[in-house]
């Protein structure tokens, strides 16, 4: 900054404030979607493509967390896309239970 006039430093200091505002703008506006799209899974409003979704997606269903979510991909890249919502109980740790909880949520 040696040699750079007081103005053009106040320029710059402003510059790189905004580009943090615009960040956390678009950080906190990120967070709200994922919100409302959390919500409206939940009331059953979207079903999620069970061939399409990743492992974030199926994190959000009730009772699959991280290591299953990764099973759940892991078994679809082994076998190709899933031909009925049924086949999902084949991933290794969902049983019917866990299965009649993320059917509503789920579909082909």
């Amino acid at each position: 900054m040696k040699g750079m006039k007081k103005s053009e430093i106040i320029v710059l200091l402003l510059f790189i404030v905004s580009l943090v505002a615009i960040n956390v703008y678009n950080y906190c506006r990120k967070e709200r979607l994922k919100e409302t799209y959390s919500v409206l899974i939940e009331r059953g409003k979207i079903k999620l493509a069970i061939n399409d979704i990743g492992a974030g997606e199926l994190e959000s269903l009730p009772g699959i967390g991280r290591v299953l979510a990764r099973r759940i991909i892991d078994y679809r890249d082994q076998i190709g896309r899933f031909k009925s919502l049924e086949e999902l109980k084949q991933v290794n740790g969902i049983g019917d239970k866990l299965y009649q909880k993320v059917y509503p949520y789920l579909k082909l």
